[in-house]
């Protein structure tokens, strides 16, 4: 066997990831984690065990599956319909996979499907009490409780749909994978979190490892925690309130 694939073998038994389905949760704005799934994603991909990837950063029903291992990135973002998130930060997951030809699939809830989600009250219905309340949590400090309690409950059926479309993505690409290929799958640590996100949403049988970074944080439910290097980033807080201020209009 060629040492690169002998390597990239003992690299995966090392870090015991034996599962069909393998989430990593990460914090969208750490360059770190991003580098560290790109090359989980060679790795596994000269392996030969990877049968796709999965993103929250494209839209489901967006794919590379027609594209050349020799696509430019420019033709990989057309494909994707890239929009809205950071290329940079995510070029080497998704073109690392396109080169080694494993398909990259957009995961998320279209924008356009989002406002039906937001009043579609059948959504509650596919989590328990506990969860929803985990979530209407998670959306009143994502927006720094400065969200009006009268949009919560859209806002956390959003969030329902959009782990249902990435569970339905995964769960497809699985479907159509060789037997003993795993599919990864790249979203934010609130989606990936066992007790609340796609995992939730994924067919009971398959066996899925989630993994996360830096030091456990509580109310997060991963099966690993993996080191980072932390790189500061500025108070999203404090900037969404001086957007707010800015918008709103001074007093006559």
């Amino acid at each position: 066997m060629p040492r690169r694939l002998v390597a990239a073998t003992l690299l995966i038994a090392a870090g015991a990831v034996d599962a069909a389905v393998l989430i990593f949760g990460e914090q969208h704005d750490q360059p770190d984690q991003q580098r560290q799934v790109a090359a989980e994603v060679r790795e596994r991909a000269a392996a030969g065990t990877l049968a796709a990837v999965v993103i929250e950063m494209a839209d489901r029903g967006r794919d590379t599956r027609t594209m050349p291992a020799d696509a430019s990135e420019a033709q990989v973002r057309e494909a994707l319909a890239w929009n809205g998130w950071p290329w940079e930060a995510y070029a080497a997951v998704v073109m690392n996979a396109v080169r080694a030809q494993v398909p990259v699939h957009g995961g998320n809830l279209p924008r356009s499907a989002m406002r039906d989600a937001m009043r579609d009250e059948a959504l509650d219905a596919h989590v328990g009490d506990g969860v929803r309340a985990l979530l209407a949590r998670e959306v009143r400090d994502g927006h720094c409780g400065l969200l009006p309690a009268s949009q919560e409950p859209g806002m956390v059926r959003i969030q329902i749909a959009r782990d249902r479309a990435m569970a339905a993505t995964v769960a497809q690409a699985h479907a159509e994978a060789a037997p003993g290929h795993d599919v990864l799958l790249l979203t934010g640590a609130q989606h990936a979190s066992r007790d609340r996100g796609v995992p939730l949403h994924l067919p009971p049988q398959l066996p899925v490892r989630i993994v996360m970074f830096g030091t456990p944080v509580a109310g997060l439910v991963a099966d690993e925690w993996r080191p980072a290097v932390v790189t500061p980033q500025p108070d999203a807080c404090e900037q969404m309130r001086e957007q707010m201020q800015r918008r709103t209009p001074a007093p006559r």
